[in-house]
């Protein structure tokens, strides 16, 4: 199998799987150590009505979560992790 075809299988593994592939968001270049702690931040978001089901650290140095609202929506958002403002934001 080529590199292509891998990546592919790769790819079309991920999505049967239901784990997303890397959407390219860039919120930020900034070094790391400019971060907000991520548990205090998870926090801050839990006091203003979210719901946490899942937090990562994407590879375009995102703070993203999927989890609810405090209206109860699902909701996927894409956080800028210096600042916390929402870089972007889908909800269902």
């Amino acid at each position: 199998m080529g590199i292509k075809h891998v990546g592919m299988a790769v790819i079309a593994a991920a999505t049967m799987s239901g784990c997303s592939v890397e959407s390219g968001t860039q919120c930020t270049t900034a070094p790391e150590s400019q971060w907000m702690d991520q548990t205090e931040f998870q926090a801050q978001l839990k006091s203003d009505g979210y719901t946490i089901n899942e937090f990562v650290v994407t590879d375009g140095n995102c703070y993203e979560i999927y989890g609810m609202d405090s209206e109860n929506k699902k909701v996927e958002i894409y956080f800028n992790p210096v600042d916390g403002s929402i870089v972007k934001s889908e909800s269902h």
